[in-house]
């Protein structure tokens, strides 16, 4: 039997991700192929490169299960391999520190007063900032694991302060999505697109 993987083109896998809600039950991502989708999303871009995104994965069927209700009982957050509960960091800037450990002291004090700067007293900046790069981080997530034969939904469909309660999240980080992922039982279909000539505004308005 040929079990030759085929590769997919970066144009493959985004036109060919959609939106999955019924997953094939008791599939399980191997560890390693986890690791590969997750440092891929890492990858991702972040303002002043803060990486404002935490990921808080489950993967035990119980725990999927204590989730179904605060999800409203949409069924995909039971049967996926895996849901990713997206969470952006509203107090990012303090891992500037960490990420300009290397650089040169003057460029280092430079992008720390910059970002505490944009953060002090503005709680406004952190929750665009968690939320925009947070979001970045999910959809290369769903790319990545299209690229490794997964499937994937973005959900906003859920009881927030009832996941904070069950899941024990912080109040530094807010949930941006609900995000599962696994083997599709019934496959994600196209959905129409608006023309980009309604999309896409030239020059001004």
């Amino acid at each position: 039997m040929n079990t030759t993987k085929l590769e997919l083109t970066a144009e493959e896998v985004i036109l060919s991700r959609h939106s999955v809600r019924k997953y094939q039950r008791d599939v399980t991502i191997p560890d390693a192929e986890w690791n590969e989708i997750l440092e891929l999303a890492f990858s991702a871009p972040s303002s002043w490169n803060l990486q404002h995104w935490r990921f808080l994965v489950v993967k035990e069927q119980a725990n999927k299960d204590k989730l179904l209700p605060i999800t409203y009982n949409q069924q995909q957050t039971s049967d996926a391999s895996v849901v990713v509960i997206v969470l952006g960091d509203l107090q990012a800037n303090l891992v500037a520190p960490d990420v300009y450990g290397q650089a040169k002291p003057e460029i280092r004090d430079m992008m720390i007063g910059q970002i505490n700067g944009a953060y002090e007293n503005n709680p406004q900046i952190a929750r665009d900032e968690a939320i925009r790069n947070a979001s970045l981080a999910a959809m290369q997530l769903m790319l990545a694991a299209k690229a490794k034969g997964y499937d994937s939904v973005p959900m906003g469909g859920y009881n927030a302060e009832a996941l904070i309660k069950e899941l024990n999240i912080p109040e530094r980080y807010i949930p941006v999505m609900v995000l599962p992922i696994g083997k599709a039982q019934v496959e994600g279909r196209a959905t129409d697109r608006l023309p980009i000539n309604h999309q896409v505004i030239q020059e001004s308005f």
